[in-house]
């Protein structure tokens, strides 16, 4: 497995490789949304080509014609390999794994495998926006457990979350964002194992959406949940799309534990096969062999978040920044700077930089925005001088 044990680093910062004449010569979201004089730090997309490994198995597929319909266990055992090496964990069976599309679809088959139309299901808040919307879309409610003070799971809040989904008997699921979209912050194992605790007492059902695994900074151990006690009957998606960008490359893994192998089988066939081919090629390829591209990544989006630390410090100090542990997403607090209740509106129309508005992220967004650093570091730099302008 080429270049996938953390070590030295050989390749060359991916987020240092393109010009800005180069991005906006993209075609996809990310460039694409906003007119040529706004600096776009909001989606997350990264500012980075592709590893080699993944374009060339793409490239390989496509000069055989072979893009057709998915089939074999590579993707899951490139994951399970990955898993061993990466986290240490060695629970992820291949046989209880199924394709799905992509993560957010995914997360939708497993709510409905575990709960039905009217059914609860908890998240912490302020978080990921589509949870909101794919869990309406399923014809499912939100019951909304915020992260506390410290931006971490409140097992308190939580706890109460789950005795009002569980009101009446009706079953109820745990979305669980893992790292957490958008402060960052990864969950310990003692964290974890107390949610399956509760998960258990309250007979809720946990799925937790694990895409950004792979992106999680020097210092950090990604614990997957379905490793921690108590998670046997617990629900995973995961996939390489965040740690290698590749959302326009669509393929999905759904992961049961132990107790919840049954729930795969119900899961359509129609789901897997509707997954792409080419997206399950790369996915594989990333896991498999992109091992040395996603360590100058990690090791370029550490200096990024450093840069952003000091940038702040001296030109935008009324803004609270606490790094995050992983994804490569900033969660900024601006409610010290007079913007009102979103400030991403007022950095666009006056400085001209795009980042996400915290009002959609849920309960305690307001005043908030999100900042992509998966850039190079002088669009960093470029981007919160438009901030100072836009305060100033």
């Amino acid at each position: 497995m080429s270049g996938l044990l953390s070590g030295a680093r050989t390749a060359p910062n991916p987020l240092r490789q393109l010009t800005i004449d180069q991005l906006r010569q993209r075609t996809s979201l990310k460039w694409q949304e906003y007119p040529d004089d706004v600096l776009p730090l909001w989606v997350a997309e990264m500012d980075a080509p592709l590893a080699e490994p993944v374009a060339l198995a793409i490239t390989d597929a496509v000069a055989r014609g072979d893009t057709g319909y998915p089939a074999g266990t590579a993707y899951p055992q490139a994951l399970a390999e990955f898993a061993r090496q990466r986290w240490g964990w060695d629970g992820l069976a291949v046989e209880r794994t199924a394709l799905v599309p992509d993560v957010m679809h995914g997360v939708v088959e497993a709510l409905r495998l575990v709960t039905e139309a009217g059914d609860a299901v908890v998240v912490n808040c302020p978080v990921y926006p589509p949870f909101y919307e794919f869990v309406a879309h399923a014809g499912r409610r939100i019951v909304e457990a915020p992260l506390g003070a410290d931006l971490r799971i409140d097992l308190g809040a939580l706890e109460d979350a789950f005795r009002r989904a569980r009101a009446g008997g009706r079953p109820a699921a745990y979305l669980l964002c893992s790292p957490h979209n958008p402060t960052g912050v990864v969950h310990s194992t003692a964290e974890l194992t107390a949610v399956a605790g509760l998960a258990q007492q309250y007979g809720v059902r946990v799925v937790a959406d694990e895409i950004h695994a792979p992106v999680v900074a020097g210092g950090a151990r990604f614990v997957p949940y379905l490793s921690v006690p108590g998670a046997e009957n617990g629900l995973s998606l995961m996939s390489a799309s965040k740690g290698w960008n590749l959302a326009g490359l669509r393929g999905g893994l759904l992961v049961a534990g132990p107790a919840a192998a049954g729930d795969l089988v119900r899961v359509p066939f129609g789901v897997s096969v509707s997954t792409s081919h080419l997206g399950v090629i790369a996915h594989t390829a990333a896991f498999r062999d992109g091992g040395e591209w996603l360590d100058a990544l990690l090791t370029g989006l550490d200096e990024n978040r450093r840069l952003l630390t000091a940038l702040l410090a001296e030109h935008l100090p009324a803004i609270r920044y606490q790094p995050g542990q992983a994804t490569y997403l900033a969660w900024l607090d601006c409610r010290a700077l007079g913007l009102g209740d979103d400030p991403a509106t007022g950095f666009l129309d006056r400085g001209r930089v795009a980042l996400n508005s915290g009002l959609a992220f849920g309960t305690g967004g307001v005043g908030h925005v999100r900042l992509n650093l998966a850039t190079a570091p002088e669009l960093i730099t470029e981007a919160v001088r438009r901030m100072t302008s836009a305060v100033g």
